[in-house]
């Protein structure tokens, strides 16, 4: 049987899930970039939340949920680089772009 703790664990991540979808599907599409690039340092802490996770995780089901979260907060950090590179690559060629046809 499910502990009480575990319950509202589960409770307060579903509805943390469905009001961060909420959030993000109401912002433009033009602030999404600057949206993502600022919040990297968030998903950081987020990923060191789920090392310590990790360190105190007990059982089975708790070392794979501690698991799933390092796995996917690290996927969110690395996501968050690589879209921010993109973003910084995409700038620098229109300046070129710019400053090539004067």
């Amino acid at each position: 049987m499910l502990s009480s703790n575990l319950i509202l664990e589960l409770y307060i991540f579903a509805l943390a899930a469905f009001l961060g979808y909420q959030l993000i599907s109401k912002v433009p599409s033009v602030l999404h970039t600057p949206l993502m690039s600022a919040t990297n340092a968030i998903h950081g802490i987020i990923l060191v939340g789920a090392i310590s996770l990790a360190t105190v995780a007990h059982g089975v089901l708790g070392t794979v949920i501690a698991l799933a979260a390092l796995i996917l907060a690290t996927m969110n950090v690395v996501g968050g680089f690589v879209v921010t590179d993109r973003i910084l690559e995409m700038f620098s060629k229109q300046h070129t772009k710019v400053s090539d046809t004067r």
